[in-house]
């Protein structure tokens, strides 16, 4: 699994907040409602950001259990600063963390859990590791919120003819074959939502683009060097123009003349 610099992810983390479909929060309060205690599983936690913003939105006493595989990334979302506070009525809140692949989750290991919840992790998987954790949740019966998972879409203004060549390399990059494994990348919204629901569950998917502008300058310019990166990596006949188109966005980016809007989906899973 990709390894992910704390910098980065705080840099991410207003936007992400920002982005996030508000509308699958009622959902997850119904599905929710009357427990004595919520556990919720952040699968590939990172610095423990959706915590910090869901854990606010719920009602009641919370007991989440942060995964990952990347243990400096556990002690820094286990630290105090970084917790959850308190739940949305005021309720305790308390963090636990497993280092672990989450792609190995089963039903047994998800027992007594309320939610499985996880933020930017599901282009990651491969189609039977995306299969293998819906039939764990499924058979777990907890509901499921992935958040902020790539569509493949991005629209910057102002535009260019280039844009969609650095697009398409990327959205190529994203589906790669690495260690043996073929990643989902932007398809993988369409895939969860096809096997969550031929196992039954109710599914619902919902927008949730970064929307870029003057005020995120150095988020964006982070967001067009790694996009543009990976593009080029994955085709390096691009890499002469994409260079210098690069060194083009960046100083718009740094003049306060660029637009950029990331599209990604969330989706929520209840079980029948």
């Amino acid at each position: 699994m990709t390894k992910y610099a704390p910098s980065w992810l705080q840099l991410r983390e207003d936007a992400d907040a920002a982005a996030r479909a508000t509308e699958l929060i009622e959902p997850v309060r119904a599905f929710l409602r009357g427990r004595d205690e919520v556990v919720i599983r952040d699968l590939g936690c990172g610095t423990g950001s959706l915590g910090r913003w869901l854990a606010l939105r719920l009602p009641g006493r919370q007991r989440w259990i942060l995964h990952d595989r990347d243990t400096d990334l556990l002690t820094h979302a286990l630290a105090r600063t970084s917790r959850p506070k308190h739940a949305l009525d005021g309720s305790e809140v308390t963090v636990v963390t497993e280092q672990r692949d989450v792609t190995e989750l089963r039903a047994e290991d998800l027992a007594g859990t309320s939610l499985v919840a996880a933020s930017a992790l599901l282009d990651l998987l491969t189609a039977e590791e995306m299969s293998r954790l819906a039939e764990a949740c499924v058979e777990a019966g907890c509901a499921v919120l992935f958040t902020l998972s790539v569509s493949g879409r991005v629209v910057l203004s102002p535009k260019d003819e280039f844009d969609i060549e650095i697009s398409d390399a990327f959205n190529a990059h994203q589906r790669r074959v690495t260690d043996g494994r073929w990643l989902l990348g932007p398809d993988a919204v369409d895939v969860a939502f096809g096997v969550f629901e031929r196992l039954g569950a109710t599914v619902r998917r919902a927008p949730s683009p970064w929307r870029l502008g003057t005020d995120q300058a150095a988020l964006t310019a982070e967001w067009l060097t790694g996009w543009v990166g990976a593009a080029c990596e994955q085709r390096p006949e691009l890499a002469p123009d994409g260079d210098a188109y690069l060194r083009w966005r960046l100083a718009q980016c740094a003049a306060g003349e660029l637009d950029a809007v990331i599209q990604h989906e969330d989706l929520l899973v209840v079980p029948a």
